[in-house]
Order: structure tokens, then C-alpha cells, then sequence
């Protein structure tokens, strides 16, 4: 008899938790689509000091109203916040996707140095592991470092030498830590946009693409410890790469190169790959985002869509723009890309913080002569 009532109740109590998580699920989507449309009247830029964050815990519809959520919401138009930004010259956006914590951070530095006549601008793009503290240390100081060894440079400015020494420098920064990061890090892909030439450096597998001509070309190669190379230097040096959920170094990290991760030195190292591309009249436009992006979207994919949002005819629609008034007009087309790309990671299944910027390589030349500054 006590069997049967047990019996009795199973079912019951199957269906009142079947019940409970689609009422979660429900109020979880209802939740997602009043912060898309807060997301919509804000824009999608996300400035140096405040980055978009969504965080949804079970059924806590308070929980996305942080301090960097309410920042947004009050911030004033990306024109006035963004140095040079008054061209549309570039956009970028990093959202938090479908992980409990956001540790990437971004970072648009125009005319972050001059030397002589000539104007450089910075963006990066850093991909936290552990926690977010060593990716908003690069955000807030990799390009200072990068502007000092710069400036110690003679005329001709060596970008190999000038990055692997910025690099360094900011990883001794955060290993002043100690144990506090020992076991966190960052990826870094940053480029240097001047003149004559764009400069990358990769340390870690986010990306920095390029289009030309309507061609995607790959700015960086990621440091997935599969790599061939990057594998027989690991090995080299001792360790060891388990596919463990994918290829790892010790199983552990999923890049064998990154700012941090003091404790999976020397296998781990913080020395880019640096590239210098010199511009042509042909170029368009640089996506460089983290793996977030790149894991469910290929070069020439991410690359058409920019294009159509930077020079085609997709953008926001009149009526949108009558709905959200003069926000949804403040929105340069490189921020529209940026946001069209992360809308289509999330639905292809991307798991992973997205961090990205979108450049406008045509807009930036503009921007440079417009200014009274050294024209490209």
C-alpha cells in the first residue's frame, strides 16, 4: 500500500517541476526581450568605461539591473562618448551570451598616439579565462604600454619588437599579483591602425580579419594547442595537450598563448604573432572579435554581413527609428555589424562571452583628414 501512494505521488511531482521550469523558461525569454528592447532605444556601442552586460539568474528578473546595466541605460549618445567617434569610424559590442560570468573587455583608442605627422588608433579585444581582472587590466593599460615602447622608437618604428616588448610588459603587470591571478588570464588581439600600414598583434585565439575587396583575409592565426607548431613547442618545453573537452594544455587552458596563467608557465606564453599589413585603396573594413564569434561563424561569413551594414542597404528600419527616436539614429553602421554579428552567434548556439569591433577602415581615413590630423 505505501508502495502505491509513493507511486501515486511520483507522477504529481514530475509534472508540478516540469510545470515550474517552463514557467522559468517563459519568464527568462520575457525577461530577454524587454533587455533587447532597452538594448535597442542604448545602441550597442559599448564605451571604455561601461560594457553590456546581461545577466539572467533562474527567475530573478532583478538580477540584470547592475550597476554597469543602469550605467548604460543613462549613458548619453556614442558621439560624445567615443574620441574620434563622430565619423561612424568603428563600433563594438560585448555581451555576456550564454555564461554566468562576462569576462571579456574591449577597448577603441583613436589617435592613441602621434608620432611626427602620423596619427595611430588602437582597438583590442580581450578574452578573460578565470576571471574578468586580467582582461580589464589589458583593457586599461596594454595600449599605454604599447604608446611608451613606441616612443622610444627612432623614426622607423619596429612593430615586432615594439608589441613583444608591450606584451611582456603587460604580462610582468599582472603577475605582480601573485597567487591573487596566478590561475587567470587573457587572450589579446589588438591592431594598431596607421597611414600606411595595420599592424596586429595575437596572443591567444581571438581574431582580427580583414576585408579587402570584397576578400576576407586573416589578420592572426589562433593558439589552439592543436596547432602543429604551437603544439611541438609545448611539448618541448615539457608539457603536455590532453583533449579533454577539446585539445587543452594539461587539460586545462584551450590556447597556448595568453597574458596571466602564471601557473601553466613556460608552456603558456604571453608572446604574440605579429603581422604588419600595409592599406591599399581596396580596404574596407576589420573585424576583430573573440572566440565567441569565431567558433560559429567563419572569416567570409562575418565579413559578407559587415559589408551589407556598412555599405549595402540593411540597417534600422524607418519605423524603427520612429519608435526609438534619435538613439536608434546615433548608431553608426559599424555598430549595427557589430550587433548583427553577435545577434547571429547567439543563434547559431555560441556559448561564450562576444566581444567585437567593427572598423571602418574607409570611415577611419575620413575621419583622419576631417580632423585636421595627418590624412591617410
Amino acid at each position: 500500500m505505501i508502495a502505491h501512494n509513493q507511486n501515486q505521488e511520483s507522477p504529481g511531482l514530475n509534472i508540478r517541476k516540469r510545470i515550474d521550469k517552463v514557467k522559468s523558461v517563459v519568464r527568462r525569454r520575457k525577461e530577454l526581450r524587454r533587455i533587447k528592447s532597452l538594448y535597442l532605444k542604448n545602441s550597442a556601442v559599448v564605451d571604455r568605461d561601461v560594457y553590456y552586460k546581461i545577466r539572467l539568474k533562474g527567475n530573478d528578473s532583478d538580477s540584470t539591473k547592475s550597476e554597469e546595466f543602469n550605467q548604460l541605460q543613462k549613458r548619453r549618445p556614442w558621439r560624445e562618448n567615443w574620441d574620434g567617434g563622430e565619423f561612424g569610424s568603428h563600433g563594438s559590442i560585448s555581451v555576456i551570451g550564454r555564461r554566468k560570468e562576462m569576462e571579456d573587455a574591449v577597448a577603441a583608442e583613436v589617435g592613441f598616439l602621434t608620432k611626427g605627422c602620423k596619427r595611430y588608433d588602437f582597438f583590442g579585444v580581450y578574452d578573460g579565462h578565470g576571471g574578468s581582472r586580467v582582461a580589464q587590466a589589458c583593457r586599461h593599460w596594454l595600449h599605454k604600454f604599447v604608446a611608451k615602447r613606441v616612443e622610444e622608437e627612432g623614426e622607423e618604428i619596429k612593430w615586432k619588437e615594439v608589441m613583444v616588448a608591450g606584451f611582456k610588459e603587460m604580462d610582468d603587470e599582472v603577475n605582480k599579483n601573485g597567487k591573487a591571478v596566478a590561475a587567470m588570464g587573457s587572450t589579446a588581439t589588438v591592431a594598431v591602425v596607421g597611414e600606411e600600414a595595420v599592424v596586429v598583434a595575437n596572443c591567444g585565439d581571438s581574431r582580427a580579419v580583414l576585408s579587402r575587396g570584397g576578400v576576407a583575409i586573416p589578420l592572426s592565426i589562433d593558439h589552439k594547442p592543436e596547432r602543429a607548431d604551437e603544439l611541438k613547442r609545448v611539448e618541448d618545453c615539457g608539457g603536455k595537450v590532453i583533449n579533454w573537452n577539446g585539445h587543452r594544455v594539461f587539460g586545462v587552458l584551450s590556447t597556448t598563448r595568453s597574458i596571466g596563467d602564471y601557473y601553466l608557465k613556460p608552456f603558456v606564453i604571453p608572446e604574440p604573432e605579429v603581422t604588419v599589413t600595409g592599406r591599399t585603396e581596396m580596404d574596407e573594413f576589420m573585424i576583430i572579435a573573440s572566440d565567441g564569434l569565431w567558433d560559429v561563424i567563419s572569416n567570409d561569413l562575418a565579413c559578407q554581413l559587415a559589408r551589407r551594414f556598412l555599405y549595402g542597404h540593411l540597417g534600422p528600419k524607418n519605423s524603427d527609428r520612429a519608435t526609438h527616436g534619435q538613439e536608434m539614429n546615433n548608431e553608426s553602421p559599424a555598430t549595427q555589424a557589430a550587433a548583427a554579428l553577435v545577434k547571429l552567434a547567439m543563434a547559431r548556439g555560441s556559448k561564450d562571452n562576444i566581444s567585437i569591433i567593427v572598423v571602418d577602415l574607409k570611415r577611419l581615413k575620413q575621419c583622419s583628414v576631417e580632423t585636421g590630423k595627418c590624412s591617410s
